[in-house]
């Protein structure tokens, strides 16, 4: 299935889903890499839910000599580099915003939606979730960090102030350093934010516990 851009994987878990969550992957990765993970989850106190896998478009990526791969947006500089591909996070923003508005025509509304990602699909659900125009039911994010952060109180949706987020990141994480995740975490709280903070003894990866966590917090923002 495609929409605009985007290519996805879907799974429903009844014939008539209630509750949709999107899940956008990290770097290098694809729509099947959460699958597994998503398989484990118990939401079946929520009813039937829908979980949709997209795919990044592919990309040169310049921190990896240019090299073609799945990604959200180009990485243009080493970790701590504050260079940030702005076209590319908008471009994709825009074609997640369009899997929301397509889940709503589908009869799901937006508040019945959680948009989570991993790494850099941990980013892309912060950069579009903060500046959807209709309210979500949630945002996790997932070894991640808050891109444009210079821009995130003066392009956040009034329609999701306040909105629940659930970001987990492993205290070893070469890859995505804590203190970016920190930094995330606390810029967001600052303004306001409820954000559920976990943190587990991994590297850059999912953890069971960071699994069981994540499926208490589904199910309180679908449930409330």
């Amino acid at each position: 299935m495609t929409t605009d851009s985007l290519e996805t994987l879907e799974y429903e878990s009844g014939p008539n889903p209630r509750a949709t969550l999107i899940v956008m992957h990290g770097l290098g990765a694809d729509g099947n890499d959460f699958v597994p993970i998503c398989e484990s989850l118990d939401l079946s106190s929520v009813g039937d839910m829908r979980f949709i896998f997209p795919n990044a478009p592919m990309r040169p990526v310049t921190i990896n000599g240019g090299y073609v791969m799945r990604a959200w947006y180009d990485i243009l500089g080493a970790v701590g580099s504050r260079r940030e591909d702005e076209p590319g996070l908008r471009d994709s923003q825009a074609a997640i915003d369009a899997l929301i508005e397509r889940e709503v025509t589908r009869g799901v509304p937006a508040g019945r939606i959680v948009l989570a990602g991993f790494s850099q699909g941990c980013a892309m659900a912060l950069l579009t979730g903060l500046r959807h125009p209709q309210r979500l039911a949630g945002i996790a994010g997932m070894s991640g960090y808050l891109p444009l952060p210079a821009r995130t109180a003066a392009e956040a949706s009034g329609a999701n102030a306040g909105v629940p987020i659930f970001l987990a990141h492993g205290r070893f994480d070469p890859m995505v350093t804590m203190d970016r995740a920190l930094s995330a975490r606390d810029q967001l709280t600052a303004l306001g934010y409820p954000v559920e903070w976990h943190e587990y003894p991994i590297e850059h990866s999912v953890s069971p516990d960071e699994v069981t966590d994540l499926n208490r917090w589904l199910l309180r923002v679908l449930t409330t």
